[in-house]
Protein backbone atom coordinates (compact mmCIF):
# COMPACT_ATOMS: atom_id res chain seq x y z
CA UNK A 1 0.00 0.00 0.00
CA UNK A 2 1.27 3.07 -1.18
CA UNK A 3 0.67 6.66 1.16
CA UNK A 4 0.51 10.42 -0.47
CA UNK A 5 2.82 12.74 1.24
CA UNK A 6 0.88 15.10 3.22
CA UNK A 7 0.52 18.53 1.84
CA UNK A 8 0.85 22.20 2.99
CA UNK A 9 0.96 25.33 1.70
CA UNK A 10 3.57 27.79 2.74
CA UNK A 11 3.80 30.94 3.58
CA UNK A 12 5.11 33.81 1.82
CA UNK A 13 8.86 33.78 1.33
CA UNK A 14 8.91 30.42 2.97
CA UNK A 15 9.88 28.55 -0.04
CA UNK A 16 13.88 27.24 -1.20
CA UNK A 17 15.14 30.99 -2.96
CA UNK A 18 15.79 29.92 -6.60
CA UNK A 19 18.48 31.47 -8.79
CA UNK A 20 18.21 31.47 -12.52
CA UNK A 21 20.95 32.01 -14.91
CA UNK A 22 20.79 31.24 -18.93
CA UNK A 23 23.96 29.13 -19.90
CA UNK A 24 23.68 28.46 -24.18
CA UNK A 25 21.73 28.96 -26.68
CA UNK A 26 20.49 27.91 -29.93
CA UNK A 27 18.54 26.08 -32.95
CA UNK A 28 16.33 23.31 -31.73
CA UNK A 29 17.31 20.15 -34.06
CA UNK A 30 14.41 18.28 -35.40
CA UNK A 31 11.68 21.05 -34.31
CA UNK A 32 8.05 20.48 -36.54
CA UNK A 33 8.16 24.54 -36.44
CA UNK A 34 10.87 27.21 -36.27
CA UNK A 35 12.18 26.90 -32.07
CA UNK A 36 15.15 28.08 -30.23
CA UNK A 37 16.55 26.72 -26.92
CA UNK A 38 17.61 27.75 -24.14
CA UNK A 39 19.41 25.90 -21.32
CA UNK A 40 18.12 27.34 -18.53
CA UNK A 41 20.23 26.94 -14.93
CA UNK A 42 18.27 26.83 -11.94
CA UNK A 43 20.12 26.29 -8.56
CA UNK A 44 18.85 26.27 -4.73
CA UNK A 45 20.55 28.85 -2.72
CA UNK A 46 18.77 28.56 0.35
CA UNK A 47 19.77 25.09 0.90
CA UNK A 48 19.46 21.57 -0.71
CA UNK A 49 15.73 21.13 -0.80
CA UNK A 50 14.27 18.40 -2.62
CA UNK A 51 12.77 20.22 -5.08
CA UNK A 52 9.67 18.05 -6.31
CA UNK A 53 8.37 20.14 -9.26
CA UNK A 54 8.42 23.74 -10.51
CA UNK A 55 5.37 25.67 -12.95
CA UNK A 56 7.68 28.26 -14.14
CA UNK A 57 5.87 31.17 -16.40
CA UNK A 58 9.19 32.76 -18.22
CA UNK A 59 8.27 36.37 -19.43
CA UNK A 60 11.45 36.84 -22.77
CA UNK A 61 11.87 40.82 -23.52
CA UNK A 62 14.04 41.95 -26.22
CA UNK A 63 16.14 44.83 -24.78
CA UNK A 64 16.77 46.79 -27.57
CA UNK A 65 18.26 49.71 -25.87
CA UNK A 66 21.38 47.86 -25.20
CA UNK A 67 22.80 47.03 -28.44
CA UNK A 68 23.85 49.59 -31.44
CA UNK A 69 22.50 49.80 -34.75
CA UNK A 70 23.62 50.25 -38.20
CA UNK A 71 22.22 52.58 -41.05
CA UNK A 72 20.30 49.60 -42.63
CA UNK A 73 18.89 48.22 -39.53
CA UNK A 74 17.82 51.00 -38.08
CA UNK A 75 16.22 51.62 -41.89
CA UNK A 76 14.39 48.99 -41.23
CA UNK A 77 13.37 49.12 -37.83
CA UNK A 78 11.64 52.19 -38.16
CA UNK A 79 8.27 50.95 -38.59
CA UNK A 80 9.09 49.65 -34.38
CA UNK A 81 10.93 52.44 -33.78
CA UNK A 82 10.23 56.00 -36.04
CA UNK A 83 12.82 57.70 -37.98
CA UNK A 84 15.72 59.23 -36.88
CA UNK A 85 14.16 62.48 -35.14
CA UNK A 86 11.73 59.77 -32.97
CA UNK A 87 14.36 56.57 -32.72
CA UNK A 88 16.22 57.88 -29.56
CA UNK A 89 12.39 58.63 -27.50
CA UNK A 90 10.72 55.46 -29.05
CA UNK A 91 14.02 52.69 -28.63
CA UNK A 92 12.31 50.74 -25.65
CA UNK A 93 12.50 47.19 -24.74
CA UNK A 94 9.94 44.88 -26.47
CA UNK A 95 8.05 41.58 -24.99
CA UNK A 96 8.99 39.07 -27.61
CA UNK A 97 7.01 35.63 -25.82
CA UNK A 98 5.64 34.14 -22.55
CA UNK A 99 5.24 30.77 -21.93
CA UNK A 100 4.47 28.48 -19.06
CA UNK A 101 6.89 24.86 -18.56
CA UNK A 102 7.00 22.46 -15.70
CA UNK A 103 10.17 21.58 -14.51
CA UNK A 104 11.21 18.46 -13.22
CA UNK A 105 12.31 17.67 -9.86
CA UNK A 106 15.93 17.73 -8.81
CA UNK A 107 18.09 18.42 -5.52
CA UNK A 108 20.31 21.69 -5.37
CA UNK A 109 20.58 22.67 -9.32
CA UNK A 110 19.67 21.17 -12.80
CA UNK A 111 20.01 22.67 -16.07
CA UNK A 112 16.55 22.01 -18.17
CA UNK A 113 16.30 22.79 -22.11
CA UNK A 114 13.80 25.92 -22.56
CA UNK A 115 11.86 25.44 -25.94
CA UNK A 116 10.69 29.01 -27.49
CA UNK A 117 8.28 28.54 -30.80
CA UNK A 118 8.80 30.97 -33.12
CA UNK A 119 6.79 32.89 -35.90
CA UNK A 120 8.48 34.35 -38.93
CA UNK A 121 4.94 36.63 -39.72
CA UNK A 122 6.48 40.18 -40.41
CA UNK A 123 3.72 41.65 -38.82
CA UNK A 124 4.39 40.33 -34.92
CA UNK A 125 6.90 42.75 -33.91
CA UNK A 126 9.27 40.54 -32.66
CA UNK A 127 10.08 38.64 -35.34
CA UNK A 128 10.29 42.18 -37.15
CA UNK A 129 12.76 43.43 -35.28
CA UNK A 130 14.66 40.19 -35.45
CA UNK A 131 14.82 39.74 -39.15
CA UNK A 132 15.78 43.39 -39.34
CA UNK A 133 19.00 42.69 -37.84
CA UNK A 134 22.41 42.46 -40.05
CA UNK A 135 24.34 40.48 -37.45
CA UNK A 136 25.65 40.30 -33.76
CA UNK A 137 23.89 39.50 -30.68
CA UNK A 138 20.13 40.33 -29.31
CA UNK A 139 20.34 40.98 -26.11
CA UNK A 140 17.24 39.23 -24.01
CA UNK A 141 15.81 39.70 -21.14
CA UNK A 142 14.32 37.14 -19.26
CA UNK A 143 11.70 37.31 -16.08
CA UNK A 144 10.48 34.35 -14.02
CA UNK A 145 7.70 33.56 -11.89
CA UNK A 146 5.24 30.65 -10.59
CA UNK A 147 5.04 28.04 -7.93
CA UNK A 148 7.97 25.68 -6.65
CA UNK A 149 6.95 22.40 -5.02
CA UNK A 150 9.67 20.96 -2.18
CA UNK A 151 9.90 18.59 0.38
CA UNK A 152 10.76 19.54 4.19
CA UNK A 153 13.39 17.13 5.69
CA UNK A 154 10.39 15.33 7.43
CA UNK A 155 9.39 14.73 4.09
CA UNK A 156 6.12 17.19 3.91
CA UNK A 157 5.25 18.36 0.57
CA UNK A 158 5.58 22.02 0.41
CA UNK A 159 4.12 25.21 -1.97
CA UNK A 160 5.92 27.98 -2.13
CA UNK A 161 5.93 31.41 -4.96
CA UNK A 162 8.78 32.22 -7.51
CA UNK A 163 8.87 36.10 -7.36
CA UNK A 164 8.65 37.97 -10.66
CA UNK A 165 11.92 39.70 -9.35
CA UNK A 166 13.90 36.59 -10.61
CA UNK A 167 15.71 37.72 -13.76
CA UNK A 168 18.32 36.40 -16.31
CA UNK A 169 19.82 37.61 -19.24
CA UNK A 170 21.29 36.38 -22.52
CA UNK A 171 22.82 37.24 -25.76
CA UNK A 172 21.48 35.17 -28.73
CA UNK A 173 23.50 35.24 -32.08
CA UNK A 174 21.80 36.91 -34.85
CA UNK A 175 23.26 33.97 -36.83
CA UNK A 176 21.04 31.67 -34.72
CA UNK A 177 17.51 32.83 -35.50
CA UNK A 178 18.19 33.38 -38.97
CA UNK A 179 20.12 29.91 -39.36
CA UNK A 180 16.78 28.46 -37.62
CA UNK A 181 14.85 30.44 -40.33
CA UNK A 182 16.30 29.24 -43.35
CA UNK A 183 16.36 25.68 -41.97
CA UNK A 184 12.18 26.24 -42.27
CA UNK A 185 11.76 28.68 -44.95
CA UNK A 186 14.75 28.72 -47.17
CA UNK A 187 14.72 32.03 -49.14
CA UNK A 188 10.97 33.09 -48.51
CA UNK A 189 9.45 35.53 -46.47
CA UNK A 190 6.09 35.82 -44.97
CA UNK A 191 3.44 38.97 -46.16
CA UNK A 192 0.13 39.05 -44.10
CA UNK A 193 -2.50 40.84 -46.62
CA UNK A 194 -6.18 41.26 -46.48
CA UNK A 195 -8.57 38.51 -47.24
CA UNK A 196 -10.21 40.67 -50.43
CA UNK A 197 -6.59 41.55 -51.69
CA UNK A 198 -5.49 38.14 -51.54
CA UNK A 199 -8.17 36.91 -53.36
CA UNK A 200 -7.43 39.65 -56.13
CA UNK A 201 -4.31 38.32 -56.17
CA UNK A 202 -5.18 34.74 -56.86
CA UNK A 203 -7.68 35.71 -59.70
CA UNK A 204 -4.68 37.47 -61.37
CA UNK A 205 -2.45 34.72 -60.71
CA UNK A 206 -4.96 32.57 -62.33
CA UNK A 207 -5.80 34.62 -65.02
CA UNK A 208 -2.33 34.95 -65.76
CA UNK A 209 -1.47 30.91 -65.47
CA UNK A 210 1.11 31.93 -63.43
CA UNK A 211 2.96 29.00 -61.97
CA UNK A 212 3.97 30.60 -58.55
CA UNK A 213 2.69 33.55 -56.59
CA UNK A 214 6.55 35.19 -57.51
CA UNK A 215 5.80 35.24 -61.07
CA UNK A 216 2.33 36.81 -60.55
CA UNK A 217 3.94 39.65 -58.11
CA UNK A 218 7.44 40.00 -60.58
CA UNK A 219 4.27 40.97 -63.19
CA UNK A 220 3.08 43.10 -61.00
CA UNK A 221 5.78 45.27 -60.16
CA UNK A 222 7.43 45.29 -63.48
CA UNK A 223 4.12 46.70 -65.10
CA UNK A 224 4.52 49.61 -62.69
CA UNK A 225 8.20 50.31 -63.27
Amino acid sequence: MTHALPTATAGPGAAPGLAFAVKDGGVLDHAAVPTLRFALAIESVSGPASIRSVALSVEIRIAATRRAYNPAERERLAEVFGGDEEWRRNLHSLHWTTLTVNVPGFTGSTVFDLPVSCTYDLEVTGAKYLHALDHGQVPLEFLFSGTVFYAEPSGRLQIGRVGWDQEADYRLPVAAWREMIDRHFPGTAWMRVRRDTWERLAAFKARGTHMSWDDAIDELLDSHE
